[in-house]
């Protein structure tokens, strides 16, 4: 009886929060993959000038975009978003766009992106991120796949040592990285609360 009564939270704690929402049609996942690329592209507008690498919001935007439509759907979301900056469209940082970001010195983060949006969404897809904490450390384990990418391509096109590397690349997004992580932990509790209370009430209702 006890198992019993468990098993719809089990089943709906393991489901992205984006098809516990809405129906899991072609014509919603479409539609969500499009708009987590137009968000990710919003994001990178919010930016701090910085060289080579500027400080911008995009990294949230990739962790609550996985977290929501799960490994495939992310990583694709991310992928259409790079793909939008390639054709020439401004949607990377400062407003730019072109293949010759990708090939610049930040263009391994964009790669980066859509590893970390796969990650997330996988972690919420296995274990689920309907707690804080579990959706922390999925956000945490995305932004070190994320940056790891980034580093290992700036390093390479700029012939930059370790140190340098470093300085660059991480040093400065640190304490930034941590506190989008929390902050999208925090959205992502509060959104799961908000989707099981209202199935909640909707079965109270039926």
């Amino acid at each position: 009886m006890t198992d019993h009564a468990h098993a719809p939270v089990r089943t709906t704690a393991l489901r992205p929060l984006a098809d516990v929402v809405l129906p899991r049609t072609a014509l919603v996942s479409t539609a969500l993959v499009v708009g987590g690329a137009l968000l990710t592209a919003g994001a990178a507008q919010v930016s701090v000038p910085l060289w080579p690498v500027p400080i911008t919001g995009q990294t949230l935007a990739v962790l609550l975009v996985g977290s929501a439509l799960g490994a495939r759907r992310g990583a694709l979301s991310m992928l259409v978003y790079a793909l939008l900056g390639v054709v020439g469209l401004p949607v990377f940082a400062d407003g730019t766009g072109g293949a010759d970001v990708l090939v610049g010195p930040t263009g391994g983060y964009v790669v980066g992106f859509v590893a970390a949006a796969a990650l997330v969404g996988w972690v919420a897809e296995r274990f689920g991120d309907r707690r804080f904490t579990a959706a922390l450390l999925s956000f945490v384990l995305g932004t070190v796949v994320t940056f790891a990418a980034g580093m290992a391509w700036l390093a390479v096109s700029l012939g930059l040592d370790l140190q340098r590397t470093l300085e660059y690349g991480l040093y400065p997004f640190v304490v930034g990285g941590l506190a989008k992580a929390l902050v999208g932990a925090g959205v992502t509790s509060l959104g799961w609360t908000a989707a099981l209370r209202r199935r909640a009430t909707r079965g109270t209702m039926g």
